[in-house]
């Protein structure tokens, strides 16, 4: 397993490389070779983890050196964060950032004397995440080679950093690696920081005043939950004396205080990584951030790691009160951000909010904490990894061909521009189309929700999945529907589609594969964690769905080829006067000209965000505080 080690170093190394080549030729050729080492090592650690029997696997009894290591880099990256809050007239952010960093090196170095364990493990979720951080976070970096290029191009107000774009895109992949492979709190809580210093970084990468102020609101949120994760990691240091995260969990399962309140803590700083309310702003302020961060803050890593945090916490949450306002803040979040995603009409806002919103149906799925929900949550994860990546890229590659990203702009893309119109629509099938994979992740979380009785969670997922329908519908509306605009030239670059044509592939196998991922993988996955798996849907089903499936993807390409013979015999619209010809205007009975707008309902004065967000965050901030102060006060 000498993998591993590389995989959390080696992307440390690509980064620093990064950061010194300042050829770009060089730099994107080097940042090819390292995306491309990345997926093989990870494709390789799980080869050798199934030859090893594909089980629990713990490593690396004696670290000292390593321990040594980790909380120097902590206290330095301490200094750097409090650098940059003084320099940019923020210093109370830092307080946030040195607080919990000298708790953490107080307990190392003058601490109680802690049980030893082996820091590393490994199991069907660790490998699960590897995968999706290793070959999703890799792809997005070869299509960010060719988008920074197009990028910098266009915006020629922002100084050229691609250096340091991918030095940080590199220190995010090896951080992600640290974090779902320790099992030792203390590296968890390093590379944790790591993360969130990294999502700051990116999110203020063109330094204009807008990206300054969002990557700061990332930061201190993110800061906030590591505080609340190193005091859970202190206390349950100083009563139980280790730092194991999976004795905590089995401790807390078997509803020990101490071990309670630190899952507890846990659990919200999870909360605050995974953009749940009121904690969702920092990821739609993540938006200014050119494509490719917003493609990996969304699908491979910074928002997985809290949801991964949380599966790991479940089976510490079922029953208990943290669970419970776990489940309902995931729940109530997916409600909330799918009504506020229905009045949004940039692409990027749009994906931001339904990433938040199935964010938060993952994590309402780990506060339940049964089997058949974390079974619907893992496959939520896969799905959403898969489809957002692609999405997040199309989209990027569409607005550098339309220069625009809104919605109403993509009317008829399916004839203007069919490659990504294409990408795109199996993209959104992906995400919300029966018979996919997200939808029948959702059917398992109701179906469950229903069996353990939980009302409020049933009431949750029938409208947040009814509201989902509703806003992807407007979007895949618009790329089928006819348009007079004429066809718009493709200039997606050819290490872009390589990366989207490899999300298109892994989108649609996973679909088609569906019943095959459930019975080998996710399975034994669910009993990894719980000793236990039952069957959610029936297979019969499953391979049922699986062959409407495959009639759905013909339905862009049967359509673009319908209208490609047709298109001259096209009839001109009726418009309540004479059309002009061009089928997009019209002269009225005064004579005069007057273009026909056709635009989607928003209802922004119903569900937008100044609408809708602050009495969200009230409802779950009240709810949080409550459960947090409740479960300490009944611990001490």
């Amino acid at each position: 397993m000498g993998v591993i080690p590389f995989l959390i170093c080696f992307p440390f190394v690509a980064a620093v490389l990064m950061f010194c080549i300042r050829v770009n030729k060089v730099r994107n050729a080097v940042a090819y070779v390292s995306a491309v080492i990345i997926m093989a090592a990870s494709v390789f650690l799980c080869a050798q983890w199934v030859a090893q029997g594909a089980g629990k696997i713990k490593l690396y009894y004696h670290t000292e050196a390593a321990d040594r290591i980790i909380l120097i880099a902590e206290l330095i990256l301490m200094c750097v964060v409090t650098y940059l809050c003084f320099k940019h007239k923020r210093w109370y952010i830092s307080l946030l950032s040195i607080v919990p960093t000298l708790g953490i090196a107080w307990l190392e170095l003058f601490g109680p004397e802690m049980t030893d364990y082996k820091r590393i493990y490994l199991d069907h979720l660790s490998i699960l995440m590897c995968l999706i951080v290793g070959i999703i976070g890799s792809l997005i970096v070869i299509y960010a080679v060719g988008y920074m290029h197009g990028y910098q191009h266009y915006h020629t107000d922002i100084p050229d950093r691609r250096y340091y774009f991918f030095m940080v895109l590199f220190l995010f992949l090896g951080a992600m690696f640290g974090f779902v492979l320790s099992s030792d709190l203390l590296w968890i809580d390093f590379f944790w920081e790591v993360t969130s210093v990294c999502s700051f970084l990116l999110i203020g990468y063109t330094k204009l005043e807008e990206a300054e102020r969002n990557s700061f609101r990332a930061l201190w949120m993110n800061l906030l939950g590591g505080c609340a994760l190193a005091a859970g990691i202190i206390y349950y240091a100083l009563a139980d004396g280790n730092t194991d995260l999976q004795t905590m969990v089995w401790s807390g399962s078997m509803f020990q205080h101490a071990a309670l309140v630190a899952v507890a803590l846990t659990a919200f700083a999870a909360l605050t990584k995974a953009a749940q309310m009121p904690f969702s702003r920092w990821l739609l302020g993540a938006m200014v951030a050119p494509t490719p961060s917003s493609a990996l803050l969304h699908s491979a890593t910074m928002v997985k790691a809290g949801i991964y945090i949380l599966f790991r916490l479940s089976p510490a949450l079922k029953g208990s009160l943290s669970g419970q306002m776990v489940a309902f803040v995931g729940g109530f979040t997916f409600l909330a951000a799918s009504f506020i995603a229905i009045a949004q009409s940039d692409a990027k806002k749009v994906l931001a909010m339904s990433t938040i919103s199935n964010l938060g149906l993952m994590t309402a799925c780990a506060g339940v904490g049964r089997p058949e929900t974390i079974w619907a949550g893992v496959f939520l994860m896969i799905f959403h990894a898969i489809s957002k990546s692609l999405l997040f890229q199309d989209v990027g590659a569409t607005e550098n061909a339309i220069h625009s990203r809104d919605v109403e702009e993509m009317q008829g893309l399916l004839y203007r521009l069919p490659r990504l119109a294409i990408i795109m629509f199996i993209g959104i099938c992906g995400m919300y189309l029966a018979p996919f994979g997200m939808l029948i992740s959702k059917w398992a979380a109701l179906k469950a929700s229903v069996e353990s009785r939980n009302i409020i969670l049933v009431f949750f997922i029938c409208f947040g999945s009814a509201t989902t329908s509703f806003y992807w519908t407007k979007w895949l509306g618009k790329l089928i529907a006819r348009s007079s605009k004429p066809p718009v030239k493709d200039i997606t670059k050819t290490n872009e589609m390589i990366s989207l044509g490899v999300h298109t592939v892994l989108m649609i196998a996973i679909c088609a594969l569906f019943p095959l991922v459930s019975q080998i993988y996710v399975d034994p996955l669910v009993t990894d964690m719980f000793g236990s798996a039952r069957q959610v849907i029936p297979t019969g089903v499953l391979y049922l769905l699986v062959l409407l499936i495959l009639f759905f993807f013909a339905v862009p390409v049967f359509a673009y080829l319908r209208n490609k013979h047709t298109a001259v015999n096209r009839k001109l619209s009726y418009m309540n006067g004479i059309n002009t010809g061009s089928n997009d205007a019209f002269v009225d009975s005064f004579g005069e000209e007057k273009k026909l707008v056709v635009s989607n309902l928003y209802l922004r004065n119903v569900f937008g965000v100044r609408r809708l967000m602050v009495p969200c965050e009230v409802i779950t901030s009240a709810v949080i505080i409550v459960t947090v102060a409740m479960t300490v006060g009944g611990a001490l």
